[in-house]
């Protein structure tokens, strides 16, 4: 492994080969934001999309080229031409050169199995098919990548005929070769020993692009990158078809942070947990809380032997500074913790940390979860109580009185309509909302009632719901705990609601989330 630092250019395909996961949609309108936020990460290249595929990458083609992109280049992606067909008459690369983009990549097939069971062609040919394309582009002016799709299936069914797929490539002009595992089944060692042979017999620079099915993505990519390669591609939080891409919001941190390498600037770096949640939410799918470095949990400790250690030295249980990718540390808060944990969580708030107030505080929270209530998830809701119990609490909004109905009609169809009574600054506010469900539509009535004079709530989201029976021995008299997960775009926060009413609890969740923003926002 070269020990000599080197820049590597990071080729994100979120928008193309992300958009393959199941469940996962963008708009022409979603896919240009997510491009301006990885211009802002420092991305050298975004796939855009499949050229001449669908209306919506036409779309976003033609509009891609009145951003202000100031990192970021533009590919388009496509294929080799077809077989026993000149280039110039051949629909994919010229569907290719009207996408105007900078940057093409197409798409070789280096496994002998697909050429011949798949392409339906001869070896040769599919070779010719290579470079006769590479040529062609290379001749429109572009810079040109080649994905060798299924590069190491091919080596080891055929070794000398993947390594030609790939000289043919580069000695036709193109400006990067990149080794796909495009099944997700090579192991790491292979990896790194198949990458170093093609660094070290091709003229032009060589990339990585792994697919996660066997959990791997991102080590594969990162030990290609230490044995040589220029060039690493992946998505978005891992979005991709099957289990996924190699994850860009590990890779990056892992680059920079983990070895002598350089992928984006430290101040770049520090973007990668906003841009993942940006992600989330652009493609409206719920966070994972547990994700390496920009998770919501990916800092987080539980009362006992780790927070006080991290309570003595910040480093004895976390692997870099959360700071670094943008994330924060968090101690999560339980019937174990103890006086030193709360003066701590009062300090973070901004609260004078007397010891008073962290009895008084430990005890309604040992109190609370007897009755029910969990704060890991919720850890809003647990400094709205910190902040009561501190006297420091003015709520925004007194909610005098709200009513749920759901009617099933005739026709099998369920109408689910809200109305609140709040005083807002004053203000007795009644309104209704109709929803999908009794907390959608308590969620629209109150916003209707509290946007007007806090409108920075338009830009509060609820991405999650979960309801937990609490004594299920109770049966339909149970208890229920009910968390909910909201999001402004950039922060994540969890608030918490209990009752032998689900309503209830839903409605306490939500009421806890509203006030949680307000308070930030001043």
């Amino acid at each position: 492994m070269s020990e000599q630092s080197r820049n590597i250019l990071v080729y994100d395909t979120t928008l193309r080969d992300g958009c393959q996961a199941e469940g996962m949609t963008l708009s022409a309108e979603d896919k240009l934001e997510v491009t301006e936020r990885l211009d802002e990460l420092g991305v050298h290249y975004v796939e855009g999309g499949f050229a001449g595929s669908n209306p919506k990458d036409e779309q976003y083609f033609r509009h891609v080229r009145g951003l202000n992109l100031k990192n970021a280049r533009v590919a388009a992606f496509g294929a080799t031409r077809r077989k026993n067909r000149k280039p110039e008459d051949d629909p994919g690369l010229q569907a290719l050169l009207r996408t105007e983009t900078p940057v093409v990549t197409i798409v070789a097939k280096a496994w002998d199995y697909h050429v011949t069971q798949v392409l339906h062609t001869d070896l040769e040919e599919n070779l010719r098919m290579v470079e006769d394309s590479v040529r062609f582009l290379k001749e429109a002016g572009r810079e040109v990548l080649v994905d060798a799709e299924h590069w190491f299936d091919g080596y080891e069914a055929a070794p000398d005929y993947a390594m030609r797929v790939l000289r043919v490539a580069a000695e036709a002009g193109a400006d990067c070769v990149v080794l796909c595992d495009t099944n997700g089944g090579a192991l790491t060692d292979r990896v790194g020993e198949l990458t170093a042979r093609a660094v070290g017999e091709l003229p032009c620079p060589v990339g990585i692009h792994c697919h996660n099915d066997c959990g791997l993505a991102v080590a594969n990519s990162v030990v290609a990158v230490q044995r040589g390669a220029d060039h690493v591609q992946g998505t978005l939080n891992g979005f991709g078809e099957r289990a996924g891409n190699a994850d860009l919001c590990s890779i990056l941190p892992i680059i920079n942070l983990k070895t002598s390498h350089r992928s984006v600037s430290e101040e770049q770096l520090k973007k990668v947990t906003e841009v993942s949640r940006f992600a989330y939410e652009a493609a409206n799918l719920m966070f994972n809380e547990h994700q390496p470095f920009v998770g919501p949990s990916a800092f987080a400790h539980k009362a006992g032997q780790h927070v006080d250690a991290m309570r003595k030295a910040e480093a004895a249980c976390e692997h870099i500074d959360p700071e670094l990718v943008g994330n924060e540390r968090r101690f999560l808060l339980s019937e174990l913790s103890g006086h030193a944990a709360m003066r701590d969580k009062l300090e973070g708030y901004n609260i004078e940390s007397d010891r008073r107030t962290a009895t008084v505080l430990l005890e309604r929270l040992k109190e609370l979860e007897n009755e029910g209530y969990q704060f890991e998830a919720a850890e809003a809701s647990f400094e709205l109580l910190a902040v009561r119990v501190a006297g420091r609490f003015e709520p925004h909004f007194d909610v005098k009185s709200y009513h749920v109905s759901c009617i099933r009609q005739p026709d099998g169809a369920l109408v689910t309509d809200a109305t609140v009574k709040v005083d807002v600054n004053g203000d007795q506010m009644h309104t209704a909302s109709e929803g999908d469900g009794p907390v959608n539509a308590l969620d629209g009535a109150l916003r209707k009632a509290v946007v007007p004079h806090y409108p920075q709530l338009d830009r509060m989201r609820l991405t999650d719901y979960r309801v937990r029976v609490i004594n299920p021995r109770a049966a339909t008299a149970a208890r229920v705990r009910v968390v909910i997960q909201s999001t402004d775009g950039k922060r994540v926060w969890g608030t918490v609601g209990v009752s032998e009413n689900i309503i209830d609890a839903s409605w306490e969740a939500l009421t806890d989330s509203v006030e949680y923003m307000l308070l930030m926002s001043e």
